[in-house]
């Protein structure tokens, strides 16, 4: 496939080889096509492709209204994509600035998308998962979660699977009735198909599971944080499993044993890929990077490196610098830094809330009836910001410390100027 044949306008230079920060946010995406070629989005809105040989950043699309949740490779060297817009983009092997199709109907963000052949099926956060035919019918809805559904894939004789935020693995025979594989009672985040029937799913205690055609189901502990994403290698032989602990594990899908576990920098790992010839995978994360990895030794091809910290001017207050670290994946201090997923912070104290020019907010943000101040930042980060500006994008995070909290607002106070 040839999705990375691009216009030249769009050519953006950033060498892989030397573990930029390629992505203003997180990197929660990636797809890789045959020849090679890899897809990356993030919360950034953005997706970036990459050439096969030495990985060349060629494109950077920006169109999606929020963070880009999911990337899928198409036959043709196409392109799939989805996010927070609830929008399934079609991109085609030479992109332009806008997809050559759009796909509607999903009710919220779209956190999975997984292709076979001329379909392809995406998860939604709105309960429901959807079936395209992408030569163009209607598509079939598929309805029987309850809560939100977090991933989708077809395993190998071609069924659809979803995973839900109900605990729940599900079938969806064509043309009969639907059926739970299995059931696991914690939200399940992530999915992947196997040869034989089998299906890999990854759960919010750490728990990795291959559950077979007829449910049986086989388990081990990955981790002590939730696993967000999975990625089977092309002979299915191995599993690379990716959490928030920020490592990725590597299993032997055989005997279930663990082959390699991919140390990075610590931060949480969103996404992960294989390579098209086994030899190598990828994985993007918090520190906006993407990695590439030996297979066969676990080790990185390529220096890996935490992020570069910004160099804190003289006066601020270091322990609120540190804090603002869980900050700086989505937020720049600065007016003129590059696009982030988060808008940024500079004047932000006596900024009314949703009225930075050029960014999508949601909908709560957007009327605009609170003015950030110290009190208002505060309340921001005690109550959270599910609780405050109910709706938001912004992850759900509190800082339970006071002490913690007013050096962070010291430094914000300063930084922001």
């Amino acid at each position: 496939m040839r999705i990375l044949s691009l216009l030249l306008a769009l050519l953006l230079p950033l060498p892989l080889a030397a573990q930029e920060a390629v992505h203003g946010g997180p990197v929660r995406a990636l797809a890789v096509a045959e020849d090679g070629g890899l897809a990356s989005a993030g919360f950034d809105q953005a997706i970036i492709l990459w050439a096969p040989d030495g990985l060349r950043a060629q494109a950077v699309l920006r169109w999606h209204q929020g963070a880009v949740n999911a990337l899928a490779a198409l036959p043709g060297g196409g392109l799939a994509s989805s996010g927070e817009d609830g929008l399934v983009a079609l991109w085609p092997p030479r992109p332009g600035p806008e997809p050559a199709r759009v796909l509607t109907g999903h009710d919220g963000p779209v956190a999975g998308l997984a292709a076979n052949g001329g379909r392809l099926a995406s998860a939604s956060w709105d309960g429901t998962a959807r079936i395209w035919d992408l030569l163009g019918s209607a598509a079939r809805v598929l309805l029987g979660h309850q809560g939100q559904v977090n991933a989708v894939a077809f395993r190998s004789d071609g069924m659809v699977a979803t995973a839900g935020f109900d605990g729940t693995l599900r079938l969806w025979p064509e043309g009969e009735a639907p059926r739970t594989l299995a059931e696991f009672g914690l939200p399940l985040n992530a999915l992947a198909a196997l040869p034989h029937g089998l299906l890999a799913v990854g759960g919010a205690e750490g728990a990795l599971r291959l559950v077979a055609p007829d449910g049986a189901v086989r388990e081990v502990q990955a981790g002590a944080r939730p696993i967000v994403a999975l990625a089977a290698s092309p002979d299915g032989t191995q599993l690379a499993a990716a959490g928030l602990g920020g490592s990725v594990t590597v299993w032997e899908v055989a005997r279930l044993r663990l082959r390699h576990t991919l140390e990075g920098p610590g931060l949480p790992v969103w996404s992960v890929a294989w390579a098209p010839d086994g030899n190598s995978l990828f994985t993007g994360g918090t520190d906006r990077r993407v990695r590439r990895w030996n297979a066969a030794t676990g080790r990185p091809m390529g220096p890996v490196e935490g992020p570069a910290a910004e160099a804190v001017p003289a006066g601020l207050h270091p322990q609120g610098a540190r804090a603002f670290r869980a900050c700086a994946a989505c937020h720049a201090l600065t007016a003129d830094a590059p696009p982030m997923a988060g808008p940024h912070l500079h004047g932000i104290f006596g900024r009314r809330m949703g009225s930075l020019p050029g960014y999508a907010y949601s909908e709560r943000l957007s009327r605009g009836d609170i003015v950030w101040t110290r009190e208002t930042v505060a309340d921001l980060f005690t109550r959270g910001p599910d609780e405050v500006t109910p709706g938001t994008r912004m992850p759900i995070q509190t800082v339970g410390n006071a002490e913690e909290l007013s050096a962070l607002l010291d430094f914000l106070e300063a930084a922001t100027r």
